[in-house]
């Protein structure tokens, strides 16, 4: 249900877009009585909005010609981080983000004085973000429910498709939502499983609040415990690295998900798990500092080939 204040700003959204609506088809958009909406009609004249009011059975409301609100004052970094927002939201894999964005942003170039409409503009058309990976989900529902229950603290039950077809169904206290890799994921305590899980959005075939509350863990960040539980998410091989060089270039080379990372006397420690010991001794061998290797024993014999292919192509070796 929308709250009195929302409906007195949408009558004057719909006076802007329309320019002139009948009582009757304005009643039936926002959904009230003939009597209520006058009674946002004189709301915005109070706040010194110039109504014009026609009666009759065929009258109708329009602003006062000429009158535009005053223009929005934003800053140029303030009028850029829009921009970039908006065109972030478009490609972060929301359902039917393009008519959202795009009616976002003509409702702001509609108050926005031309040389910021002209900033939005110019970064809408020459600026591209490259989230081509993005997976969408398959409407924006399970993620608005699951982010206000996040917030509210209400358990929820939710049906969630696995990547080999079945489904299986849960109670879960969403402690919050992170995007990482192309997905929107959201983590928990998942009752089913009695523990902490993450699940892709794009997967949730269906999500419903239940009357129980729960209590989030305070400063819980749902990307920091999704990067970190996939980082030592089980695989073939366990890594064990020695990293010369300090903890933030460590985070930096690895994108701060690989694995875990400990400060140690003599460097950085990094631990983690692989199925593919060739791929990673391909990621080590790019680093711009050098590395003692703990374990695998075949993680070292996967560096080694590497170095005899490079030193072949360098024509080192014949």
């Amino acid at each position: 249900m929308y709250h009195p204040t929302t409906r007195v700003l949408a009558v004057l959204e719909l006076l802007q877009t329309h320019g002139r609506l009948s009582g009757v088809e304005m009643s039936a958009r926002l959904a009230v009585d003939p009597r209520t909406l006058r009674r946002y009609i004189v709301t915005l004249e109070e706040m010194g909005i110039p109504i014009t009011t026609e009666r009759g059975r065929h009258g109708g409301y329009a602003l006062m010609a000429g009158f535009k609100l005053p223009p929005m004052m934003f800053t140029n970094d303030e009028a850029l981080a829009l921009a970039i927002g908006l065109l972030a939201a478009r490609s972060l894999g929301f359902a039917e983000a393009a008519p959202a964005v795009a009616s976002a942003q003509a409702k702001l170039e509609r108050i926005m004085p031309a040389n910021l409409k002209r900033r939005v503009r110019a970064i809408d058309e020459t600026v591209r973000l490259d989230m081509i990976r993005a997976v969408a989900p398959r409407d924006n529902d399970a993620l608005v429910t699951l982010s206000s229950a996040a917030l509210a603290q209400q358990r929820v039950c939710l049906r969630y498709r696995a990547p080999d077809g079945g489904e299986t169904e849960r109670d879960f206290d969403a402690y919050g939502l992170a995007f990482r890799g192309g997905c929107w994921y959201v983590t928990g305590l998942c009752h089913l499983r009695a523990g902490m899980r993450s699940f892709r959005i794009d997967r949730v075939v269906k999500v419903e609040p239940r009357p129980v509350s729960f209590a989030r863990p305070a400063g819980f960040d749902a990307l920091g415990y999704l990067n970190q539980s996939l980082a030592v998410m089980q695989r073939e091989h366990a890594v064990d690295v020695l990293l010369h060089t300090d903890l933030k270039t460590a985070s930096a080379h690895f994108h701060g998900a690989l694995g875990v990372f400990d400060q140690a006397p003599d460097g950085v420690l990094l631990r983690c798990t692989t199925d593919d010991l060739d791929w990673f001794a391909g990621h080590l061998a790019g680093l711009p500092f050098d590395f003692a290797v703990r374990a695998p024993e075949q993680l070292r014999t996967s560096l080694a080939k590497l170095a005899e292919r490079l030193l072949r192509m360098a024509g080192t070796l014949r």
